[in-house]
């Protein structure tokens, strides 16, 4: 070989060398994906859909060591925003003035990526987790006394980390738990053994379309039937809950896809009615038979819809968002059988707007946290702020009432309770209930005094009734 075949090869001899030297180096390194915060206004960078995976929905049930807690009440959280869906609880057994100290830790458990909130029903609590080493979404049944694993039942879907995987609360009743998985997939199982009823993968079946950041749609039990909003061929199904049977399904004339946003039920006019806002507008289902009640494409959100409509009076409707989207009050109007909402007002998102977690309508008035963490109580007649907390933030944090009291969770896991009245800003106690807690998003359960919390990677349980002055 001369010297001018040589000064050719010397070039791509050093690239090879490169080459294989980066490569080497990359595959020692622990395989560790990347974390990424969610931070408000700039989640628009960088968003491509998840790719979506066949999943065989009767999956693998393992049996565990846990044993429900027996309660003397009946008590319950069977399902996102608590037993009336409204997120507000009562628990007279609570204290009504609170120590500095915070409560005890009755347990905690570590828990994949994620945000889903707990359902708690009969001593048993149930979290649709994600094992990420495993690649199944797992539906974990705990004892509520220690948190122990009393079964789990899993299936394989590949999730990528997306701001964690999960982010559903299921749905459970005396004898069945459903749940809907990041990628859309439906199951139910017997609430007390774990055995497999039935599932429904909504993409293939009704071509939905996976939101950007998952699922975030909590599956809605309305007595004997599942209330689901595929958005894809059709928009709602009504589903029978033991067997699974198609009873209903709406149509989708304009095409409207999957939001983050939950299904919520209204009785008006003497009409029981689903309302869902999809990626295009709010639309009003007959709970009767599927057809289409009223719709309004008045409403969107430029990116993520989380908040579900919220029914703040016997004919109004709160609107509310995140990335610019503040709020709007809807009215609803009847003239013979035609049912119209019409807009009272809007609302800047400094006045109202919730980003992440749904305000709370109580006693005639609306609490809720606006961008930029603050709390505000709003009079939702006249759309007129009252009061903010000011200076204090909450982030993205979930919220919920009990007695007369505001129990809200910051994304460090600082639980701060404050007086729910239209008066003052008047907080009461605040404690860190999550050491190092990183994300705290996902909704909050309260049941017989126990508290369920959660951050991006752990399931906490701490009794605020310890503190009962007899």
């Amino acid at each position: 070989m001369n010297a001018a075949s040589l000064a050719r090869l010397l070039p791509l001899a050093v690239a090879a060398g490169a080459i294989f030297l980066a490569a080497r180096w990359t595959l020692s390194q622990p395989q560790t994906a990347p974390m990424f915060l969610r931070i408000p206004g700039t989640d628009r960078e960088g968003i491509a859909p998840p790719t979506v995976t066949a999943a065989n929905l009767l999956g693998k049930l393992t049996s565990g060591p846990g044993q429900p807690l027996t309660s003397p009440t009946a008590a319950s959280w069977p399902n996102f925003r608590g037993p009336h869906l409204d997120n507000i609880a009562l628990d007279r057994s609570l204290p009504t003035t609170w120590p500095k100290t915070a409560p005890s830790t009755l347990w905690s458990i570590n828990t994949g990526e994620g945000y889903a909130g707990p359902a708690i029903h009969e001593g048993r609590v149930y979290l649709l987790d994600y094992d990420q080493p495993q690649q199944t979404d797992t539906l974990r049944c705990l004892s509520l006394a220690d948190g122990r694993e009393i079964w789990t039942r899993s299936y394989g879907v590949e999730v990528k980390r997306n701001h964690g995987m999960s982010r559903t609360v299921s749905a459970v009743t005396d004898r069945f738990v459903v749940t809907l998985g990041p990628k859309c997939h439906v199951s139910c199982a017997d609430a007390i053994t774990g055995e497999f009823r039935w599932g429904i993968d909504l993409v293939a079946d009704y071509k939905t379309k996976v939101p950007p950041w998952y699922a975030g749609q909590c599956p809605l039990i309305d007595n004997d039937r599942v209330i689901l909003a595929p958005a894809g061929e059709t928009l709602l199904i009504a589903v029978d809950l033991a067997t699974g049977k198609l009873l209903w399904k709406s149509p989708n004339p304009h095409k409207w896809a999957m939001t983050h946003s939950s299904i919520v039920p209204m009785n008006f006019g003497g009409v029981r009615a689903y309302l869902y806002c999809a990626s295009g507008g709010l639309a009003a289902i007959n709970a009767a038979d599927g057809s289409l009640l009223w719709e309004t494409t008045r409403w969107k959100v430029s990116l993520a819809t989380p908040p579900p409509p919220l029914v703040s009076g016997d004919d109004r409707i709160l609107l509310t968002g995140g990335y610019g989207a503040g709020s709007m009050l809807l009215q609803l109007k009847k003239s013979d059988t035609q049912i119209t909402p019409e807009v009272v007002y809007q609302l800047p998102p400094e006045t109202f707007g919730a980003e992440q977690h749904t305000p709370i309508f109580y006693k005639n008035f609306v609490y809720g946290v606006i961008p930029g963490g603050q709390l505000v109580c709003l009079d939702p007649v006249t759309g007129k702020q009252l009061w903010n907390s000011g200076n204090q933030r909450f982030g993205l944090g979930p919220y919920f009432i009990c007695n007369d009291q505001l129990f809200l969770l910051n994304d460090s896991g600082a639980l701060t309770i404050a007086q729910a009245t239209p008066e003052k800003f008047q907080p009461l106690a605040q404690w860190t209930l999550i050491n190092d807690a990183h994300e705290s998003w996902g909704p909050m359960a309260l049941v017989d005094g126990k508290l369920l919390v959660r951050d991006l990677r752990h399931l906490v349980c701490v009794n605020l009734r310890e503190n009962t002055h007899d």
